[in-house]
């Protein structure tokens, strides 16, 4: 139990992150992104003339993982003349923290970011104690930049979902990380082939946590599990993604994690979402 004066200051938090990220209603049309891991041999070799490509092909918004050794203001420029907005990128969790901490904030300030999302939790960590200790490293983390005006993060893989007690629909990894991080702290990232992977219903998660996911990661699973090209697979996309605007998803990242051919992925997934 909380007391009145705690529930008051929680709200106005919730509500302070909320102006500070101008989180804008889910009905407006999508602005349709992509994650860069999906072409990250492009961007490696060429990070300004895939970030054209991919404007031109009417993406509006990127996500980040890595910056494959350019300064945070040489990608900016990149960006601008892409036409393209970042806001979010990947980051461990190691440069939230410590010393790192100040050249993270400054770099994401720099490229536009809204958001910080940690993508990854160490095999070790993947226990209830381990999940307990992570949720608290992530509200600290999400204070941090919460007082630099950026909101914080997590992307989830499959292993989060995965029940303690075997049973299905048991307590899980995430369900920690949900009921023990700050809501007006820690955000999530949800990517919607891993919990599908993982056994669980996006679509419940969004009911019963309404407003705790503002980015999501839009890839699609075959009948037999396998990921495929967005399109080609068995996901309800337009039930979902209605269901995730409506819990407060505001970003869209459309991604493969091993494309056959990464650029025309990421030019057919383009086509796809815009029948959506």
């Amino acid at each position: 139990m909380i007391d009145r004066r705690q529930f008051v200051a929680s709200c106005v938090a919730s509500l302070s992150l909320d102006a500070e990220l101008e989180l804008r209603p889910y009905h407006i049309s999508r602005a349709w992104g992509i994650q860069l891991y999906t072409v990250r041999d492009q961007t490696k070799a060429d990070l300004a003339g895939t970030l054209k490509a991919l404007g031109a092909m009417g993406y509006r918004e990127v996500e980040f993982a890595g910056l494959h050794g350019h300064p945070a203001a040489d990608v900016r420029r990149m960006l601008d003349d892409a036409g393209l907005s970042a806001p979010a990128g990947h980051v461990g969790l190691e440069a939230l923290t410590g010393a790192a901490l100040d050249q993270t904030v400054a770099d994401a300030k720099t490229l536009g970011h809204r958001f910080l999302i940690v993508p990854w939790i160490p095999n070790e960590q993947r226990t209830t104690d381990g999940y307990a200790a992570t949720a608290d490293a992530f509200s600290r983390a999400g204070e941090s930049l919460h007082s630099a005006g950026l909101g914080f993060g997590y992307h989830n893989h499959d292993f989060e979902f995965a029940a303690f007690d075997g049973t299905a629909g048991g307590q899980c990894g995430y369900d920690i990380l949900l009921q023990q991080t700050d809501p007006a702290l820690v955000a999530m990232e949800l990517d919607l082939f891993w919990i599908r992977k993982g056994g669980r219903d996006a679509g419940a998660y969004f009911a019963k946590y309404p407003n705790r996911f503002r980015l999501a990661h839009i890839k699609d699973m075959a009948a037999d599990g396998a990921m495929v090209d967005l399109g080609r697979g068995v996901m309800p996309w337009r039930e979902l993604l209605d269901a995730a605007g409506a819990a407060g998803v505001t970003h869209w990242f459309a991604e493969h994690d091993e494309p056959a051919d990464a650029m025309e992925f990421a030019r057919s997934a383009i086509t796809y979402l815009k029948t959506l």
